[in-house]
């Protein structure tokens, strides 16, 4: 029988956070998916990957939240309960240490969602015709 690698354990767990990030998921539920102890965990996870699993998961869910905030037009509090946080006062302390901004500052500092919005060319030409037809299709 081969043995499995720690490393193979601990991508697991790094897969969850990146897959899951969004679903409340804590640093038990990736020990748990590594199939270690959370204290063990911790300490290979931090030995292996350079940063503890709760940073790695606070940097999958911030980067998750900026992205959000570019592209779309979501308040701030809901942005931040769908990247899997609870505290909006916390989310936006740790957004600040990592963006170096609050988020409505980042946002400003980005193109408005509206400007990502892609409209079909049937769409565009649809709306974009004169209301009457000047040869007689369409009668008032």
């Amino acid at each position: 029988m081969v043995a499995v690698s720690p490393e193979r354990h601990l991508l697991k767990a790094k897969d969850l956070a990146d897959g899951r990030y969004h679903d409340g998921i804590d640093v038990s539920d990736m020990a748990a998916a590594a199939g270690l102890s959370r204290a063990h965990f911790t300490r290979e996870f931090k030995r292996t990957f350079g940063e503890p699993p709760n940073q790695y998961l606070l940097a999958r869910r911030l980067e998750r939240a900026a992205m959000l905030l570019r592209q779309t037009d979501r308040p701030v509090n809901e942005i931040c309960l769908n990247v899997g946080l609870k505290s909006v006062g916390s989310f936006t302390s740790s957004f600040t240490k990592h963006f170096g901004m609050p988020p409505m500052a980042y946002r400003r500092k980005h193109p408005p969602a509206a400007a990502y919005a892609m409209v079909p060319a049937c769409i565009s030409r649809m709306y974009g015709r004169a209301a009457l037809s000047t040869n007689g299709e369409a009668k008032p």
